[in-house]
């Protein structure tokens, strides 16, 4: 019976330490996360306007003419952007081209609320978020700019409100249903929502600082990634908690979303192009974009030899032109050819 005992003694002594070892090493986290965040701030400035909708603010850049303007082009940015991504990419040149150019922080990104926590995960909730900004903000009718998980922001928006969307531009879209993929369940643990907070608040920052440069190349790939990408598009602000979580919700989120809203891209009837890059590794344009042209009956396809995902960098003159080229058919009335 001692001899039990002892082990006994032992076992909870051991499990009592390695949980104490792993409660200090989670709090270690938390410091690392706080002071990651305090300097990326710091470093890199969020947009500086702001307008009220339902349940807090939404944050936004702009640029080109106040009056007078060729259109309006709303840029919405992909997974774990922010504003001043697909700005600085193409909407600069937008606006020396004589639009007027709004990019957003979408809900949680950037200094965006989150508005809603988890609930507002889906293109549907971001879509009338974003409607309500671009009402308080009185830009009228605009052009729709969706970079890659915004594609299916884009035509959420086109779907349920008319009215705003004049055109899309839909650039490296994801908009068709993913194809069901089994996760390990480290993912699956991971992906609850208490295990998912705290996570982000510990681990999952100082991880992504870590492995930042080689997403970048990664997602540039096969071409180079541009000069000064991370300083231009501020993409480190990712590197804080709330937007970290924002991120996983909204990636987790979307095939569902996919699955309710591809069945209806049937119904739109306004002028659009899918530009996609036919290298690209990420949002694979045979998967996406070709099925896509497939759905939307007045879509334009143009797909970009050798291009990767990162269009709004690698090819901003190509985008420029098509958006003028779409604009004018807006105008018209007339559906793109």
């Amino acid at each position: 019976m001692s001899l039990l005992a002892d082990l006994l003694k032992f076992s909870v002594g051991f499990l009592a330490a390695a949980a104490g070892l792993a409660a200090l090493a989670l709090v270690g986290a938390a410091v690392a996360t706080r002071l990651i965040a305090w300097r990326v701030e710091a470093r890199y400035p969020g947009a500086d306007r702001s307008v009220a909708v339902e349940g807090g603010r939404i944050a936004y850049l702009e640029d080109g003419p106040g009056e007078g303007a060729r259109g309006t082009v709303v840029l919405l940015h992909g997974a774990g952007g922010n504003a001043y991504d697909p700005m600085e990419g193409f909407g600069r040149h937008l606006a020396r081209a004589g639009f007027r150019v709004i990019a957003f922080d979408r809900p949680g990104y950037g200094n965006s609320d989150r508005l809603a926590g988890a609930q507002a995960a889906t293109p549907a909730f971001q879509g009338r978020a974003l409607g309500q900004a671009l009402e308080r903000i009185g830009a009228g009718r605009v052009i729709l700019a969706g970079h890659s998980w915004s594609g299916a922001l884009a035509l959420r928006m086109a779907l349920d409100r008319p009215e705003q969307v004049a055109g899309l531009v839909l650039i490296a879209p994801v908009a068709m249903p993913l194809p069901p993929m089994p996760l390990p369940w480290w993912v699956r643990f991971a992906l609850h929502p208490p295990v998912t907070w705290l996570l982000t608040r510990t681990v999952a920052v100082p991880i992504g600082l870590s492995v930042f440069p080689n997403v970048e190349k990664r997602v540039f790939r096969p071409e180079p990634p541009v000069e000064n990408y991370a300083e231009a598009s501020r993409a480190p602000l990712i590197l804080r908690p709330g937007p970290a979580l924002a991120n996983i919700q909204d990636l987790a989120g979307l095939p569902a979303a996919l699955t309710q809203q591809a069945p209806d891209y049937g119904t739109l009837r306004l002028p659009s192009v899918i530009v996609a890059g036919d290298a690209d590794p990420i949002v694979v344009t045979k998967l996406q974009a070709d099925p896509l042209s497939r759905a939307l009956p007045e879509a334009r396809r143009v797909v970009l030899s050798g291009r990767g995902h990162m269009l709004t960098y690698t090819a901003p003159d190509a985008l420029v032109r098509e958006i003028e080229g779409l604009s004018e058919t807006a105008r018209a009335g007339t559906p793109s050819p």
